[in-house]
């Protein structure tokens, strides 16, 4: 019988094609990292963008009168709009002042606003816009409110924002 003969030859490994192929993965995943980067930068100022535009479209506020079972504006009452701050009140839509001493005074123009929406208490009520600071003027407004036995609704809005009432907004969305 014959030995097994083994050759002593040594056999090298090629390590070229498994360096290519690791080079073209990192390429591909750099390219990758590139793309995505991309395209979180472009979606971070298009979010910033829109957050600018949000802020500045914060800083109004809109009341209107709406009966929801109607999906409309308020078609049995007419709304009058007052603004609670804190050294007075605003009567809208002319925008007159009336100071917090001037409130409970019979000639003040709150006063008469609150006498004739409770002569047309059927067809008026009033909206009070209440800022943070103006709640102790609310609280004188609502008492002579409640007195004259007038329907009311309150809405809390931010010191810094532009009230725009029922009419306001519909001349805006007119233009």
């Amino acid at each position: 019988m014959r030995r097994r003969t083994f050759s002593r030859q040594k056999t090298d490994v090629e390590l070229f094609p498994f360096l290519s192929i690791l080079a073209c993965t990192i390429g591909t995943l750099i390219l990758l990292i590139i793309v995505l980067t991309t395209q979180n930068l472009t979606q971070s100022e298009v979010i910033a963008e829109q957050e600018k535009d949000l802020n500045q479209h914060e800083k109004q506020v809109k009341i209107i009168a709406k009966d929801q079972a109607k999906n409309g504006t308020n078609k049995s009452k007419n709304p009058v709009y007052i603004e609670c701050r804190e050294d007075g009140v605003i009567l809208y839509p002319q925008k007159t002042f009336v100071s917090q001493a001037e409130l409970t005074s019979y000639s003040s123009p709150l006063q008469e606003l609150i006498t004739l929406i409770k002569m047309n208490k059927d067809q008026e009520y009033l909206i009070i816009a209440v800022r943070p600071k103006g709640v102790n003027v609310f609280k004188q407004v609502r008492n002579l409110v409640e007195e004259a036995e007038i329907d009311m609704g309150y809405e809390p809005i931010d010191e810094d924002w532009e009230l725009l009432t029922g009419e306001e907004v519909i001349n805006e969305a007119q233009k």
